[in-house]
């Protein structure tokens, strides 16, 4: 029984330790240990604990002069090593690099795990003003211009299951809310090439994805590019469109991939 109870103890301990790391993962400028405490729900004496013990590991940094908590060089070093198992994240940089240049707006390469789009690698946009979701993370597959892209590739019974399964978690007015209007825009995605999120992941934003095939004839992936609606306006969808996919061809060509049609 005590072994059990240890055992236990040491899932939820591992559990909690994660939720810090998530938390530092998205603090850029770091965060005190309180404010830590407070996002993840636990006793600052228990979230000190836990970020000491991170440190040790190297999973966590402490800067004595701020008092602020970061992500360490271990958790890099691990994000980096998912990063080179996609093996397409590196050959696709220069493609979203003159992505990023073409459009002026950020550039974003996707893939779909566990049925959510994530977001692995990025180029942003040098406007001021700019459209980003942060390398790592996640966004409701049917909310998603990249999500969308790829899922425009499947049989129309499997997006069926995949939205019974998960259902839908609308984040806008605009967002997808039932499987009817899920396949029609897969549809309207399949007829003209590349996908649009129209401001259904956040309101003033705009998204425009296409699909990147591999070797295999399946989806690896999507590139987008993400602005502001009052910059990347309706007007301008079809023209980003047409590049958004000599992107996307462009880097399924350097995988040696192939487009499987349904």
């Amino acid at each position: 029984m005590a072994e059990e109870n240890a055992s236990g103890q040491g899932v939820q301990s591992v559990v909690r330790a994660l939720g810090l790391l998530r938390v530092l993962a998205r603090s850029d400028d770091g965060a005190r240990v309180s404010d830590i405490a407070r996002e993840v729900g636990l006793a600052v004496s228990t979230t000190h604990r836990l970020l000491t013990t991170l440190e040790t590991q190297g999973f966590a940094q402490f800067e004595a002069d701020t008092s602020l908590w970061f992500v360490g060089r271990e958790a890099f070093a691990v994000g980096a090593a998912y990063g080179k198992r996609r093996s397409f994240v590196a050959p696709a940089l220069p493609f979203l690099r003159r992505l990023r240049d073409a459009t002026r707006e950020t550039a974003n390469l996707g893939i779909l795990d566990h049925d959510t789009l994530v977001t692995v690698s990025q180029v942003e946009s040098r406007e001021i003003m700019r459209a980003i979701s942060p390398p790592g993370g996640r966004v409701p597959v049917f909310c998603s211009g990249m999500g969308k892209a790829i899922l425009a590739t499947w049989p129309e019974k499997d997006v069926v299951a995949l939205a019974e399964r998960v259902g839908f978690s609308p984040l806008t007015t605009k967002s997808i809310r039932n499987t009817d209007q899920l396949l029609h825009d897969l549809e309207r995605t399949r007829a003209r090439g590349f996908a649009v999120d129209d401001e259904e992941h956040v309101t003033g934003l705009r998204c425009v994805a296409a699909v990147v095939w591999s070797p295999q004839g399946e989806a690896a992936g999507a590139i987008s590019v993400s602005g502001l609606a009052a910059r990347l306006t309706e007007a301008k969808v079809e023209t980003v469109g047409a590049t958004v996919i000599q992107a996307a061809e462009g880097l399924t060509a350097k995988l040696g991939g192939m487009s499987d049609p349904l």
